[in-house]
């Protein structure tokens, strides 16, 4: 990976520098120094590698955008779907738009933004934003938003290297050292309580200290039996894993509200981390009567897309965390601002993230700069793949983790590596029973 490290500067107008080359005396420059903060100008780079450096990013046009498809591996139902944008000056970004089952939607959308894209500043990312979502007729949904957030990360990739920084010091910096993940992906021997309680004690091994199971796979009408062995599922668990250690428990909207009542009356004793998804993600006043009648703490939102679709259930007080797709939901610009908007009703966030590495990363950029950051998620069965497409592997010791150090996400993709795993053709539409 090309590393682009500029010396610091510190911004100031140019009536200052005029008045630094003439050897002012100190109370004149003072004055002027003043004059220029009040008017919001301000620059002295340091050296004049720094200058030289401004004039790299000055006029810096978008001249493409390339898509790339590759597979997570024989075990994975979906593709991952990555962008690339290069610039005129030769910075280049990396995005991913990895939308399960939706990858000929996502890569129709990606090609056309492209013929708005070309030419365009890429540093103007708000812009690009508001652009691609706003100044269309046709909007929203998680073909569309998935396309933006693609286009969204691989910008602020270009960003943070055209500066010579990390994506998150763009946006305020840290506030965490490092971030705490929770493990998925981690069941590879059955499907017996057994077989739960073995793997999450060799997750543990691995230094985790929270993870997340589903134990009640099936329609949305519970039988007894299916209560009773997804019960029996996470009380082995907890009972393997002791008392210290997090445990999530993700529905996949897979219960009418009736059933999610019950499930979650059986799973007050265990302490769990958080009930996920208990019941379908597009009825707000449902889930606010669910989430008042029992005593585990709700998790909603990698369904859901922008601020606009995150407000409803905020001002309703309906959740505890809330799980935007960094993917799906607007990329980091459109996130930091859920998180924003999640902190005024002291809700957390933990980032959903069943993507490909570059989500991975950009979700620890964003966990890194937000005050109300829970955990991340992370797929265990997905980490050597990752580690093997990246030119830096993702690093998680204790059980947490922080994005590799360098400008913008850090970390590069290795395109011949990703060439050797090429798309899979999917079935979009399971068959089977919902209700």
């Amino acid at each position: 990976m090309e590393n682009f490290k500029e010396p610091t500067s510190v911004t100031l107008g140019d009536n200052i520098m005029n008045q630094l080359n003439r050897k002012v005396n100190r109370r004149s420059f003072l004055m002027a120094a003043s004059t220029a903060v009040a008017a919001g100008t301000l620059s002295i780079p340091t050296t004049q590698a720094a200058s030289q450096g401004s004039s790299r990013k000055n006029g810096m046009k978008i001249k493409d955008l390339k898509i790339v498809v590759t597979t997570p591996g024989s075990n994975s139902g979906w593709n991952w779907i990555f962008v690339k944008i290069e610039t005129d000056s030769g910075i280049y970004g990396w995005g991913e738009a990895s939308l399960q089952e939706k990858d000929a939607g996502v890569i129709a959308e990606l090609k056309s933004f492209k013929k708005f894209l070309i030419g365009q500043d890429p540093l103007r990312i708000e812009h690009i934003w508001t652009s691609l979502h706003r100044r269309v007729t046709w909007t929203g949904g998680p073909v569309t938003m998935s396309a933006i957030s693609a286009i969204d990360l691989a910008l602020w990739d270009i960003k943070g290297k055209a500066f010579g920084v990390p994506v998150y010091e763009l946006l305020g910096g840290k506030v965490h050292d490092k971030i705490k993940m929770y493990a998925n992906g981690w069941f590879k021997y059955g499907n017996s309580p057994e077989d739960f309680a073995r793997a999450a004690k060799e997750v543990v091994g691995k230094g985790y200290k929270a993870m997340k199971l589903y134990p009640f796979p099936g329609v949305q009408v519970i039988t007894p039996e299916r209560l009773e062995l997804g019960v029996a599922r996470v009380q082995a668990v907890r009972e393997a894993v002791g008392p210290h250690i997090e445990v999530g428990v993700d529905i996949r909207n897979a219960l009418n509200i009736w059933g999610a009542r019950r499930v979650a009356h059986k799973l007050e004793p265990m302490d769990i981390m958080f009930m996920e998804e208990p019941i379908l993600y597009d009825n707000s006043t449902t889930l606010v009567e669910l989430a008042r009648e029992v005593r585990v703490p709700i998790a909603v939102g990698e369904r859901l897309y922008t601020r606009w679709e995150f407000r409803e259930i905020l001002e309703k007080n309906a959740v505890d965390i809330i799980q935007p797709d960094i993917c799906h939901a607007g990329g980091l610009s459109e996130l930091k601002k859920i998180a924003a908007m999640a902190e005024t009703y002291y809700v957390t966030l933990a980032p959903h993230n069943s993507n490909g590495p570059i989500s991975t990363i950009a979700s620890l950029h964003l966990d890194m700069m937000i005050n109300n950051c829970f955990m991340q998620e992370y797929i265990l069965r997905f980490e050597d793949r990752y580690n093997e497409m990246l030119t830096r592997p993702i690093e998680v010791i204790d059980g947490y983790c922080t994005p590799p150090e360098g400008p913008g996400w850090g970390v590069d993709l290795r395109e011949d590596v990703i060439a050797k795993y090429p798309p899979k053709n999917y079935n979009p539409v399971s068959s089977g029973d919902v209700f």
